[in-house]
């Protein structure tokens, strides 16, 4: 396999970056040098049109000097505190740096609960979608200032993999302090080799996971395999490789060394068989109309619905019936069941009227639609 293929092949990435990349660790100050090279990569990567999400770390550390916080090990309220200081500044970081290059980026702070919670994460999704789809480059991070020990993700890998997976992305890349998944630690042993391609987690893989590589780094390799883990399940290739370049994404393009964790299938793919193989809560009945612009590809509007059946939520599985009782497929709805009968047969500008609030155009997405 050609080394950078996933890459370029890609239309969407997520890119994971740790502390120790970005924070200089001995002055707590930021790698400026570092991040230029990373936005000249990503300027580039978006004149291809290609999508692009960051995943970054780096709040605390920066919040830490800042506020000449000495000790490295905080208090959960220092700790918080401190985010709340480097998140504004990591944001503008990015900001300036990406800024020159004509490109917008936004902020946005996740849970746990975020991902875990159906609604939350549909409105994640949507504002994610939202943004790629307005040429925004978004900046994400654990919302360290509000987040518990129950609602964390711990580590920015696992947040990483989640958001490739709202997102729909086709690349999750994690830029780490070694060039991928070794035999063994190559630190402590010579002789371990490193891995070109894994397909899947295996426990043999799962043994070969050291620990963390930095003092500033919290995740360590076994974090970034339960990030291909979740990664792979959606259909999504990662790679873990050397981010101490001034170039890396450019690099990584080039088939510098790296570990490569493929899918069985690709993203969209694995998607519409995870909502092929969900339980419906009830049904949507519609029209000729409908029914013609849904196998031409397009989205179920609610004017194209003239019936339901079941108690339904919003993000839940239904599914989708023909004029002539024909099983059509099957689709996460945008509306609960109690809003759709409100807004049977109705013109999309007349939905929002009648609900009450800004309406969402469709009721079904195309992307979260399998049809049979």
């Amino acid at each position: 396999m050609d080394p950078g293929k996933p890459l370029i092949s890609a239309k969407r990435i997520v890119v994971k970056i740790g502390s120790s990349l970005l924070v200089d660790d001995s002055t707590g100050h930021l790698n400026v040098g570092w991040l230029k090279g990373l936005t000249k990569d990503i300027a580039d990567f978006k004149k291809k049109g290609l999508d692009i999400l960051i995943v970054s770390s780096g709040a605390i550390a920066l919040g830490r000097t800042t506020l000449r916080m000495d000790s490295r090990v905080l208090s959960v309220e220092r700790s918080q505190a401190a985010a709340a200081v480097g998140q504004i500044r990591l944001a503008r970081a990015y900001d300036l740096e990406l800024a020159p290059h004509g490109i917008v980026t936004a902020q946005i702070l996740l849970t746990l609960e975020d991902s875990e919670n159906r609604r939350r994460y549909l409105n994640s999704r949507a504002t994610l979608a939202t943004l790629l789809a307005e040429g925004v480059v978004p900046i994400i991070n654990e919302n360290d200032t509000v987040a518990t020990d129950e609602i964390r993700f711990g580590d920015n890998d696992r947040l990483a993999a989640q958001v490739a997976v709202m997102s729909g992305a086709d690349v999750l890349v994690l830029l780490s302090d070694i060039d991928g998944l070794y035999s063994s630690d190559p630190r402590a042993h010579h002789d371990a080799k490193r891995l070109e391609i894994v397909r899947k987690i295996t426990p043999d893989i799962q043994a070969m996971a050291g620990r963390a590589g930095t003092r500033m780094s919290k995740g360590g390799m076994k974090t970034k395999l339960l990030a291909a883990k979740t990664a792979l399940s959606s259909g999504c290739a990662m790679a873990i490789t050397n981010g101490y370049v001034e170039r890396p994404l450019l690099a990584l393009s080039r088939g510098s060394p790296c570990t490569w964790f493929l899918p069985e299938r690709d993203s969209k793919t694995a998607r519409k068989h995870w909502i092929a193989s969900m339980k419906t809560r009830g049904t949507l009945y519609i029209d000729d109309g409908a029914e013609i612009a849904l196998k031409s590809g397009k989205s179920l509007l609610p004017a194209g619905i003239w019936k339901t059946s079941g108690e339904f939520e919003r993000g839940d599985s239904v599914d989708i019936v023909g004029p002539r009782d024909a099983p059509l497929g099957k689709g996460l709805v945008r509306y609960n069941f109690a809003e759709v009968e409100k807004i049977l047969c109705k013109k999309t500008f007349e939905v929002g009227e009648i609900l009450g609030y800004p309406a969402r155009a469709a009721a079904v997405h195309r992307d979260d639609m399998v049809l049979d």
